[in-house]
């Protein structure tokens, strides 16, 4: 059947790179795709439980090891206002 259909742009550009890395035509790309998408099974199919490799650590959770020096900062100045706070404190 031959029928005129009108694609997003990213759509499109996504079908012709997978044409192109596959080596078959954009239509027949596009049937593929719809025939997947269309399928019950693949549409009833569970999606397989995700697995996440822990590993152990020197950094306590949420310390970025790229960012250390901001968190040295950030040390710093709120052992500059506990400072202040406690002279403060003592003077009044």
């Amino acid at each position: 059947m031959r029928t005129t259909l009108t694609l997003d742009d990213d759509l499109a550009n996504a079908l012709k790179q997978r044409a192109k890395l596959l080596d078959q035509s954009f239509k027949q790309v596009v049937n593929d795709t719809l025939r997947r998408g269309l399928s019950p099974k693949s549409r009833d199919q569970p999606t397989p439980p995700i697995r996440i490799r822990t590993f152990s650590s020197a950094y306590a959770p949420g310390v970025d090891r790229l960012r250390l020096s901001d968190l040295a900062d950030e040390l710093e100045v709120e052992h500059f206002l506990e400072v202040q706070r406690r002279d403060s404190d003592e003077s009044a």
